[in-house]
């Protein structure tokens, strides 16, 4: 006999402007079961827990709570029905104590009863294994603790759906196997969870079932033991494994004893990707390839120390070299175009031609200005160089659209001269025109003697520029592929498989 259905959403539709971004998806979640809501960036996941969670109205469709049909106007609502959510980032407060963050903002009485609120914070905590003390601290708790913490509030607030939305993204490997003890015991007592998550092994060894999303339409509902990884791999990507058609084979560069260009060993940081060995070539465009969050960007970012750097060595053609920021990985030389072009990018309200020079004047120095003539130069050179669709270089960079907007942050870093060049997602949300315009010039940089890393979501795209693929899976590298096994049935193996 199967569980009773506790939750099921039907025909689930949502669009904004100029976005489709849920077409007629279905939804069901059991009592007492762990069920993995999964799909890549953009996916629909979290426009359908949004909807779920009262955050975003619904354009069509219903929601059933325990049979009976539901409309959760606020997150108040849907939180007051029973649905609990714990999102990556903690929503607590680090300077008050365990049982304060559980019990905050429920009570109506006028004076708080601290002992009777300490003793039912510590019977919470014991009940669910939570090592932690009531009156402690939440900041001297670790990350997965302050988790726990946070499902403990939603649970007692009557939480008969939980929501975790990458609750494991920060954890070690122990941490992870706690917050997994604490699942199953939810599960045990009839809670129905909803687990997001990118790291597929944690998916098969948690989960009961799985729904697969893709480009914001339902692709199936699963048994997770019937869904084998590579079929799960092939679902969230699009790609059917019988479909996969002859590409082009790349020959891998041919074995030299030339010094590479950029080589790093054992390589760590703060962002928590495991230690890795990297190196390139003169000429050569390679690629991190893997699942989003694989540790594809974190891997780059380390190389540029974009993120803190905990450990390893990098030698620049030979020589052994400490780069402690991007300041000191621009002055040897490395370029880096973001994976967040908004966030980590453009910059909003300067100039077309300011946000081109940027790099540049940070390499020289703010004390020696660019005249205004050369910087115009400069600009009106790599508008043309690049077309960039632009009414002039006065023109504030926020009103070009996505894909001009990335052709001035290529513009900023190939001012600089790199020897080495890391794109990180540089054709995501650009039209397909200006994507062939920007793996064309990849191209063309490495003919003409530039070392490039590129990075994308799509695989067949990185199989149209790349001649060696570093595939990543749950923050560590598994292996690599290149010549005549430099297709994307053999990428999504690498992934599935975690190496050969």
């Amino acid at each position: 006999m199967q569980p009773e259905v506790i939750l099921k959403m039907e025909g689930i539709c949502k669009s904004f402007p100029g976005v489709r971004a849920l077409h007629n998806v279905d939804f069901t979640l059991r009592k007492g079961e762990i069920h993995a809501l999964m799909g890549e960036n953009g996916a629909g996941k979290s426009t359908l827990i949004k909807i779920l969670t009262g955050v975003y109205q619904k354009d069509a469709g219903q929601i059933f709570l325990e049979g009976r049909p539901v409309h959760f106007r606020s997150p108040q609502d849907a939180q007051n029905m029973g649905i609990g959510t714990v999102f990556q980032e903690i929503a607590l407060c680090p300077n008050l104590t365990v049982a304060e963050n559980i019990f905050i903002g429920r009570g109506r009485e006028r004076f708080v009863h601290w002992k009777t609120m300490n003793a039912k914070a510590e019977e919470m905590l014991s009940s669910l294994g939570i090592p932690a003390s009531p009156t402690q601290e939440l900041g001297s708790c670790s990350i997965a603790v302050q988790q726990m913490i946070a499902i403990a509030r939603a649970v007692d607030m009557d939480c008969k759906i939980l929501i975790l939305d990458e609750p494991t993204s920060s954890l070690d490997e122990d941490e992870v196997q706690k917050l997994f003890a604490l699942m199953r015991e939810l599960k045990a007592r009839g809670v129905g969870i909803i687990f997001i998550t990118h790291f597929i092994d944690q998916v098969y060894e948690i989960s009961d079932r799985i729904t697969v999303l893709r480009n914001g339409e339902l692709i199936g509902e699963y048994e997770t033991t019937a869904l084998p990884q590579i079929e799960l791999i092939s679902k969230m990507m699009g790609k059917a494994l019988s479909d996969v058609s002859a590409m082009k084979k790349h020959e891998p560069r041919k074995a030299d004893d030339s010094v590479p260009v950029l080589e790093a060993k054992a390589l760590s940081s703060a962002a928590g990707v495991r230690p890795f060995d990297f190196s390139i070539h003169k000429g050569e465009v390679n690629g991190f390839a893997g699942l989003l969050g694989s540790g594809r960007s974190e891997s780059v970012r380390a190389i540029f120390a974009a993120d803190k750097v905990t450990g390893g060595e990098v030698r620049i053609n030979g020589r052994k070299v400490k780069i402690k920021s991007p300041l000191h990985a621009m002055k040897q030389g490395i370029g880096y175009l973001p994976e967040d072009r908004k966030g980590d990018g453009i910059i909003d309200e300067l100039s077309v031609r300011d946000n081109i020079i940027l790099a540049l004047q940070v390499l020289k120095g703010f004390f020696r200005p660019l005249s205004r003539k050369q910087a115009e130069e400069f600009a009106e050179q790599f508008i043309e160089r690049l077309d960039i669709k632009a009414p002039s270089t006065n023109t504030p960079i926020k009103s070009l659209s996505g894909g001009n907007q990335q052709k001035v942050i290529l513009a900023r870093w190939l001012l600089t001269h790199p020897e080495y060049l890391i794109l990180d997602e540089p054709t995501r949300g650009i039209d397909v025109g200006t994507k062939v315009e920007i793996q064309k010039l990849v191209l063309q940089l490495a003919e003409a003697g530039m070392s490039l890393t590129f990075i994308s979501s799509e695989i067949d795209e990185m199989l149209r520029v790349c001649s060696r693929l570093i595939v990543m899976k749950d923050r560590e590298i598994v292996g690599e592929l290149s010549g005549t096994d430099l297709t994307e049935q053999d990428v999504m193996q690498m992934i599935a498989q975690g190496g050969r």
